[in-house]
């Protein structure tokens, strides 16, 4: 691609893959990053210096668990005199009340707290930690009191999916601005809970009724952002706004890549901010150029007329299903791998559960394979 892309608006720094938390669909890859491979506080400084020069605007700290450096109140000064508006992904475990007023004093913008279900059982049972649902509520309150504002994010599966309802009374209940609910994407350790996770038909369907007559209830008192189910969908995202368009990931030990599943595509080869600027990596390097634009894509895609509102999809899932990054991704109805998808999904829905059945089964019962804790 030789035309020089416009800045990134928005970067992902991965600080850390430790986490109190073992949640089965965590995004992180299957082999983590150990502590000692982590950039240094001067290195992410860096990293947010280059980026603020690059033109981002905002930078997620994410992790992981972000709280699980100790060095987080040094890194959050960094950004901010990058020039970088700063939001907090956490799942407020290692919280203290001490510690967010001093966030707050140090400029953080905007907290995403993460919920596991809306209420204990489900919450504590999913991410693994007992007691965890009733921490998230007490931080709530803290972010509350310290007036930042809040997003709350709910990744959904088969086992809460029923409970939409109950998740948009608990984001008015926290004083949340903005609500996140994330169907489950199958990737990193979901990928190895699919069985488990995967919603059914019905379920996806009902979601995304509940989702559309909630959005026009609620304007103006809370803003929902919706990921809806791939494996029942008839077009595809464009994933992380497009290859190499809008963000990038910055991973534990200074890895670059144009989305967090970036790796799992086998020919690609990505660079270090500890060893190349990050505004050579964005505008030259051969793997964000590889999938940008349109140039490299093969039909359906390359004479569709969807082709720059999704951007072929998601490159990893047609890694995935389809043997190459360059086919479309399974999740568009035009793509020949479309069937093997579905048919994946509703093979992964044990036959008790086909109609969708409230919670999705007994949670306790549930096997999961949780991520390991860093």
């Amino acid at each position: 691609m030789s035309q020089i892309p416009p800045p990134p608006s928005a970067m992902l720094a991965e600080l850390t893959h430790r986490c109190p938390l073992s949640c089965p669909y965590c995004s992180n890859p299957l082999e983590l990053t150990a502590r000692e491979a982590e950039l240094s506080a001067p290195q992410w400084a860096e990293v947010f210096t280059q980026a603020g020069a690059l033109g981002v605007l905002q930078v997620h700290l994410s992790g992981g668990e972000p709280l699980a450096r100790r060095d987080l109140p040094d890194l959050v000064s960094a950004a901010v005199a990058a020039g970088l508006y700063t939001n907090l992904i956490t799942s407020g475990i290692g919280l203290t009340e001490a510690r967010l007023k001093d966030l707050a004093g140090r400029g953080l913008d905007h907290i995403q707290l993460s919920i596991q279900g809306p209420n204990a059982q489900i919450a504590d049972r999913v991410g693994g930690y007992k007691g965890g649902y009733d921490k998230k509520m007490e931080v709530a309150g803290w972010i509350a009191a310290e007036g930042i504002p809040l997003t709350v994010n709910a990744v959904m599966h088969r086992h809460n999916l029923d409970r939409l309802e109950e998740v948009f009374a608990l984001a008015l209940r926290l004083g949340a601005r903005r609500l996140e609910v994330a169907t489950v994407q199958f990737h990193g350790w979901a990928a190895r809970n699919k069985a488990a996770l995967m919603p059914t038909r019905a379920q996806v369907e009902a979601a995304n009724r509940s989702v559309a007559a909630a959005r026009e209830r609620l304007k103006g008192r809370l803003v929902i952002d919706y990921v809806p189910a791939d494996y029942y969908a008839r077009f595809p995202k464009p994933c992380m706004g497009g290859w190499g368009r809008v963000g990038l990931v910055v991973t534990p030990d200074g890895t670059v890549m144009p989305c967090h599943a970036a790796h799992t595509i086998p020919h690609l080869r990505f660079e270090n901010a500890k060893d190349t600027p990050l505004a050579q990596i964005w505008t030259g390097s051969p793997a964000f150029n590889a999938y940008r634009g349109t140039d490299w894509m093969r039909e359906p895609c390359r004479s569709c007329d969807r082709r720059e509102v999704d951007f072929g999809g998601c490159r990893c899932q047609a890694m995935a299903f389809a043997g190459a990054a360059e086919e479309a991704d399974p999740v568009c109805e035009k793509s020949p791998h479309h069937g093997v998808m579905a048919a994946m999904a509703e093979a992964s829905v044990a036959p008790e559960l086909e109609g969708g059945s409230p919670g999705g089964g007994a949670i306790d019962d549930v096997a999961f394979t949780y991520r390991d804790n860093a």
